[in-house]
């Protein structure tokens, strides 16, 4: 089942002396979902002051409370954004959400279960998928089609295949001290 808040930004650094924050948005227009909410369920609103910068305003007892000073700006620095998923309009087709993917079983193309997708990373070169494999190390695998050719969102499963630098295989044994490895055995190819 899919979360059901959606992290839409990131509150960062001051910008000047009069409370307004540099901003991280994953949306086109962050302050167009109305206030968002952090992981205490603090509610913010936002409003557009210049490229990456807002003025923010937190929701007290209803009413508005504008972050009017650099130090109390400080203190929402890496405060995480969210909204509610249903205030989100469905993906296309072939379009996922990332949080769709996090719990979808990974397969191979026959249909062995391999693990769980546990996380999605991007650091800005593209996703990749973290999967989670009983008694194994997790896999990190991009999630390109030529990898992840199948998404089913609602069976809650992917096909996985992986590049052949990634192998499925546990990995192969230590030789224990009264059985010395000989040289380049136990070394990848």
């Amino acid at each position: 089942m899919p979360e059901s808040r959606i992290l839409m930004g990131v509150i960062g650094r001051p910008h000047g002396v009069r409370g307004l924050l540099h901003v991280t948005s994953y949306a086109e227009d962050l302050a167009a979902y109305g206030p968002l909410s952090d992981a205490k369920g603090r509610r913010f609103v936002l409003r557009p002051r210049g490229e990456g910068v807002a003025e923010v305003a937190e929701i007290v007892g209803g009413a508005e409370v504008k972050v009017s000073d650099r130090t109390a700006a400080e203190k929402l620095t890496n405060t995480r954004l969210y909204v509610e998923r249903e205030c989100l309009p469905e993906p296309e087709p072939d379009e996922f959400y990332l949080a769709d993917l996090v719990g979808l079983a990974a397969c191979d193309a026959a249909g062995g279960r391999i693990g769980t997708v546990s996380a999605v990373h991007d650091y800005g070169a593209g996703a990749s998928l973290e999967i989670a494999r009983d008694s194994e190390p997790p896999l990190l695998v991009p999630f390109t089609r030529a990898a992840v050719p199948q998404v089913d969102v609602a069976n809650g499963r992917l096909t996985l295949l992986p590049p052949d630098e990634i192998e499925l295989a546990a990995p192969a044994s230590t030789p224990s001290p009264a059985e010395p490895a000989r040289a380049g055995e136990g070394l990848p190819p």
